[in-house]
């Protein structure tokens, strides 16, 4: 008897944990942290819901921290076992890992040295030591093999064109005959994404666990270098500076391709672009590595290098970080994190919100509780440390940056697999995550079920 339980990315967006129990394996595909609103941060803070140091592995689908970022912690609370990967995943990771556990640390003590925090002293959820334990459980494992992470649980990676190294994870329970199949679809990627190729079809399986981030919503049909091209030259326009939340990992090394493309192609002036992550400096190398793993379809530069350029600096330091401070526009900053809920756009933001010259720049999925959620939706101020501060900048929007596939492309993605005997829809907000079930239910008249948070499901 096989089954499942819902840890995470249940009825949320963030937080992905799926425990397979087979026999006497105990396997969790993905650790991931819950990030956005405080109600779902908390979560991380709450007793572990399985007993860490029984799992026997680890499967990860990919290294984004909603996926990841729980690691440190299971490994802190005395998982000793081995957490398997794609190689170019567990590179990614601890770039990620290494990176959340120095923003924790910092966080803390600035909240401390300034006394907003209610936690008396404010601590991190793990630190680097947590994270350097954990990178030496690391597997690499290659697409396409077949590995048992513990028996009598089989898996196999398939490229889920999401970010370099995502995959799905096809399952194999082999102590039945024929095997009881599964599919994690992790995170599907975008059909003609930027340096991503297109996600693999899924192979047939029993039971599918399914994102579905865009369940109830479709990307604008738009040209992707057209409307960046647009956004940038506005934003020229202003005056001012264009500040571009990005992914340290991934959607940075999307944007750089393409600024350099309408920089060589002359359809925007050749202003100067910082990108402010030193992770995202150091991940270039990790994605020069793994060269065979980009599509560039939409026109390779002339080095074939996802990062190039005479006017593109890389701020590593934090004295090169607050020295973009007294920059100028037009120029285009990009730092990290993504959603804005920590890192240095966090400082940005608080500087320039208040300047109508500035341009944020909004690219991708904003979870709720997220501070570009709330400049997405118009919130007037934004708190920031401790204080409100205005939001006076122009909000620019780029359709097609999101690393997601929408509704049509999850739609295009099942459209050959042959009917599971259940579909569990999670990573999504339960309006997406419904709305997707209502049109697989009355289209293709599956079995779908949105799980909540904790609901176990025995798989026969």
């Amino acid at each position: 008897m096989a089954r499942i339980t819902f840890h995470g990315a249940a009825r949320t967006v963030t937080g992905s944990k799926y425990l397979l129990e087979a026999g006497d394996a105990r396997v969790l595909v993905d650790c991931g942290m819950f990030q956005g609103l405080k109600k779902l941060r908390l979560r991380n803070w709450e007793p572990t819901p399985f007993d860490a140091k029984a799992l026997d592995a680890v499967v990860l689908t990919h290294a984004h921290l909603d996926h990841t970022g729980f690691l440190p912690r299971v490994v802190k609370e005395g998982f000793q076992n081995r957490v398997f990967c794609t190689p170019a995943t567990s590179k990614l990771a601890e770039l990620i890992l290494l990176d959340s556990a120095k923003i924790q640390e910092y966080d803390a003590k600035y909240a401390n040295k300034k006394g907003y925090s209610k936690h008396k002293p404010a601590l991190p959820l793990y630190d680097g030591q947590d994270v350097q334990q954990t990178i030496k459980q690391f597997r690499e494992t290659e697409r396409g093999k077949w590995f048992s992470p513990a028996e009598p649980i089989w898996m196999r990676f398939h490229d889920a064109g999401h970010l370099l190294g995502s995959n799905m994870i096809e399952v194999e329970i082999r102590d039945q005959d024929p095997p009881l199949k599964l599919l994690f679809s992790g995170d599907v990627g975008r059909y003609e994404g930027p340096l991503y190729h297109d996600p693999a079809p899924p192979p047939a399986c029993d039971y599918l666990i399914c994102e579905s981030t865009y369940g109830n919503r479709d990307h604008p049909e738009a040209d992707l270098l057209e409307a960046l091209e647009e956004v940038v030259n506005r934003s020229i326009e202003r005056g001012g500076v264009m500040l571009m939340a990005s992914f340290a990992i991934g959607r940075a090394q999307q944007l750089i391709y393409l600024l350099q493309l309408l920089k060589k192609d002359d359809r925007i002036p050749d202003l100067p672009i910082y990108l402010d992550s030193p992770m995202s400096c150091n991940a270039t190398t990790i994605y020069k590595e793994h060269n065979d793993d980009h599509d560039l379809s939409e026109g390779e530069l002339t080095d074939r290098q996802v990062l190039g350029g005479p006017k593109l600096h890389l701020c590593r330091s934090v004295d090169e970080s607050k020295g973009l401070n007294h920059v100028e526009g037009p120029a285009i900053i990009i730092s990290s994190s993504g959603m804005m809920t920590g890192g240095r756009i966090v400082h940005h933001l608080k500087r320039r919100l208040p300047d109508k010259r500035t341009t944020v720049v909004l690219g991708g999925f904003m979870a709720l509780g997220t501070r570009g959620r709330q400049i997405q939706d118009g919130a007037e101020t934004i708190r920031m440390h401790g204080m409100e501060v205005p939001v006076n900048a122009a909000v620019e929007k780029v359709p097609g940056l999101s690393g997601h596939a929408d509704r049509a492309g999850l739609l295009q993605w099942l459209q050959d697999l042959p009917a599971p005997r259940k579909v569990f829809l999670t990573h999504g907000e339960p309006d997406s995550a419904e709305a997707l079930a209502d049109e697989l239910t009355a289209s293709r008249e599956w079995d779908v079920h949105v799980p909540d948070l904790g609901e176990t499901h025995e798989l026969t």
